[in-house]
């Protein structure tokens, strides 16, 4: 009896704080790439990035088409401070390396041939690659696993034909809209050993042309798509979902989900949606969580709307406009190293479309998780 009044009152946790646990973020710096060259290649267009924790380096992708130099991804030192006594900072971001891709037949690809953009690093060392595709000039997106010294392909993961275009011409169109094609990237890995399988996580950047409606609706759909790879066998589709992108902001001509990131609890992420338009770019950051969320791969068009269809769940998290610095497009981000606080550090890069008038930013966050 003394031991039962002792307990007291558990603490009620509410149905929201289950799904979503605690995540806070805190900004700490931003840093900008001045524009350069590195073995002949411009350093530009960097939409994706990723850790390896190992060697301490990024490797961040950009997305040229192979028009300005080959296709490619730059290997990377930042720099941080990770004291205590002193707020943490990027103090210096050093190109070590350029690695160019190349295809089956061990060739660079050719010019509007590919447009990467989204790598994420396996638990075997290798890294996986997304291509948009260019639908324009009849090339298909693919998702591909590529070695990080030589840039070779070592095999390319079978996407559902959905995502590809008709090849009959007399059929309604289909597949992904040029420039809106397998934009996020991510692995979600609960071991470290390179023969035990691990899950991948791609979407497309906006709605499918099949999914496309005439009259946009509030939230534009997009479809996550969810693998196994497995050092047996060729990787395996578990599951399609439905993402819905947060309302276009009045005045945006461009609203997209631009990357995913897996988190250690497993069916949640953070996601990166960003916008342009006549007042420039916006960017958020939100938790998404699987709670139940329909598996949509046997349907065939969300055109007429999805009634019906439950969704990924998803709560704000940031939205990085209200950070008081103008923003450029950003595209990419990672987990990257701990800091001395042993909080994990989040990084946040743009893409600056080899434009002038943008910029290479990186933005530097304490990333608190339960």
């Amino acid at each position: 009896m003394i031991g039962l009044s002792a307990c007291g009152t558990m603490p009620q946790i509410s149905a929201e704080e289950r799904l979503f646990p605690p995540i806070s973020l805190e900004f700490l710096d931003k840093y900008d790439i001045q524009p350069q060259t590195f073995q002949e290649t411009p350093i530009g267009g960097l939409s994706a990035i990723t850790y390896d924790r190992q060697r301490d380096r990024f490797y961040v992708l950009s997305d040229d088409r192979a028009q300005q130099a080959p296709a490619r991804f730059y290997t990377l030192k930042i720099d941080l401070t990770t004291t205590n006594e002193q707020p943490v900072t990027i103090k210096g971001v050093t190109v070590e390396n350029v690695t160019f891709l190349k295809d089956k037949a061990g060739q660079n690809y050719p010019s509007q041939t590919i447009d990467p953009e989204g790598i994420a690093l396996s638990p075997r060392g290798t890294l996986f690659i997304s291509s948009e595709g260019v639908p324009n000039q009849g090339i298909n997106p693919f998702l591909g696993e590529f070695d990080p010294t030589t840039g070779q392909l070592q095999q390319e993961i079978r996407l559902p034909k959905r995502y590809l275009m008709a090849t009959d011409p007399e059929t309604e169109p289909q597949g992904v809209e040029n420039n809106l094609g397998f934009e996020p990237l991510t692995i979600s890995a609960t071991s470290t050993l390179k023969d035990d399988p691990f899950r991948i996580f791609t979407a497309t950047e906006a709605s499918l042309k099949q999914d496309t409606a005439s009259t946009p609706p509030v939230n534009i759909p997009v479809r996550l798509l969810h693998y196994v790879i497995s050092p047996v066998g060729l990787p395996v589709l578990l599951a399609e979902h439905l993402y819905l992108l947060d309302k276009t902001p009045k005045g945006a001509i461009a609203n997209g989900l631009t990357e995913l990131l897996a988190l250690p609890r497993e069916g949640s992420w953070l996601s990166l949606e960003r916008t342009f338009g006549m007042f420039g770019f916006g960017a958020k950051l939100f938790q998404v969580v699987n709670s139940g969320a329909s598996e949509t791969s046997t349907i065939s068009s969300f055109k007429e709307g999805i009634e019906g269809i439950k969704p990924l769940r998803k709560k704000l998290l940031l939205d990085l406009e209200t950070l008081g610095i103008q923003l450029d497009n950003l595209e990419g981000m990672t987990i990257g190293p701990r800091l001395a606080n042993g909080s994990q550090s989040l990084i946040v890069i743009s893409d600056d479309n080899f434009s002038a008038d943008q910029t290479t930013q990186i933005l530097l966050f304490n990333l608190y998780l339960p």
